[in-house]
């Protein structure tokens, strides 16, 4: 069967799963552990500069993600544990979104990190899935995980727009209720929209790093009505959440420049405050997190939304303008780093969460003194 071979290609329509090679032709079945290493070394200077990254990054990839792994399962379950006791000086509605992004991007970083592109990285292990029937259950499982963790992200985003910019609205919806309706809904809609995938894919897997990673029925590559679903896919994860992110900072930022403006007038006029607002600079601080939680998703998904979008859109039409391959395994590789960077985020801009998280380490070594006491 086809997908018992994984041929690396750099002329390859990844929604097809054509494989055409250029550069080389050989698949990595029995290859040795250390292969791209050799063959990199062994023929670079007749290699393009796009083989030479990619093969370097697969190189990079059997240290990185088992280093994110093994970092991105336990800061996030931190973060749970740190955000659920509610001592970060954060509101219950923040705290219930906050919580929630943690929880998918655990979910991502077990369900893709782990079992699907750490097997990939070490083919070996891959190997061993290749008799489990259960790809398109993963496939399923992993895009509403995965789709779970960018929406919590903006609904996160809209709740504060709300607080900030709309505040007759911002007691009514600003609630831990409705944030608890909310995530539910995102989740419920995520799975339901995911479950194509279980009829589009097969269950066995392609032994490949392409975006579906699954091997695809065949009446599904020569219908356009499964290519349409693909895109809106895109569309929808994360091409929307993008624009809704930028349209919803910008209009953050907008508002609060007019609000501030207005405030030091009104500062102006008055000469008993001293120079400093405090209001001001309470705002500016609770604004941080939310523009640099949006930045980092921003900037981590950028690459994989733009070669996802690219080479779907190569289906539609016959050009063959193809993007480097390599920018797919670096946009899979941002990708996952955004699912663990969060607890970062916190760290640097929440006082009171480095204060827990401080505290959090402290208390094995506190309860063993007191033991021996």
């Amino acid at each position: 069967m086809g997908h018992k071979l994984r041929t690396v290609d750099w002329n390859v329509k990844t929604m097809g799963h054509n494989l055409v090679t250029i550069d080389w032709n050989v698949t990595t079945m029995g290859r040795s552990f250390s292969w791209e290493f050799d063959y990199l070394s062994a023929n670079y200077d007749r290699l393009r500069l796009a083989v030479r990254i990619y093969l370097a990054l697969l190189i990079i990839q059997r240290i990185y993600y088992p280093i994110l792994a093994v970092a991105g399962v336990p800061v996030n379950l931190v973060t749970i544990v740190i955000l659920s006791r509610g001592k970060c000086g954060l509101s219950k509605c923040v705290t219930r979104y906050l919580v929630a992004m943690a929880a998918a991007d655990l979910l991502v970083v077990i369900i893709d990190l782990i079992l699907r592109q750490i097997p990939i990285a070490y083919y070996e292990l891959l190997l061993l899935l290749d008799n489990i029937p259960v790809c398109n259950i993963h496939a399923v499982l992993l895009y509403a995980a995965t789709d779970c963790s960018v929406w919590f992200t903006v609904t996160f985003t809209f709740d504060r727009f709300v607080a900030i910019c709309c505040q007759k609205l911002k007691t009514k919806y600003c609630t831990e209720k409705t944030a608890a309706v909310v995530l539910g809904t995102v989740t419920v809609l995520s799975c339901l929209k995911d479950i194509t995938w279980y009829f589009m894919l097969s269950r066995w897997y392609t032994l490949g790093n392409v975006p579906w990673f699954c091997t695809v029925e065949g009446s599904v590559n020569d219908w356009r009505v499964w290519g349409a679903i693909e895109i809106l896919h895109y569309i929808l994860t994360p091409g929307v959440p993008f624009l809704l992110i930028l349209l919803l900072n910008v209009l953050i930022v907008k508002h609060i420049v007019a609000s501030n403006r207005a405030r030091r007038r009104l500062r102006d006029h008055s000469s008993e405050e001293g120079p400093s607002d405090p209001e001001i600079t309470s705002r500016r601080k609770s604004i941080i997190l939310l523009f640099v939680i949006s930045g980092n998703f921003i900037l981590l998904w950028a690459m994989f939304t733009l070669y996802s979008i690219w080479m779907r859109v190569l289906g539609f039409t016959d050009r063959n303008v193809i993007p480097p391959i390599f920018l797919m395994e670096l946009g899979f590789m941002l990708q996952l780093l955004s699912c663990c960077t969060n607890t970062c985020i916190y760290a640097v801009t929440q006082t009171k969460f480095r204060e827990q998280l401080k505290n959090l380490f402290k208390y094995p070594f506190s309860l063993i003194v007191k033991t021996i006491k």
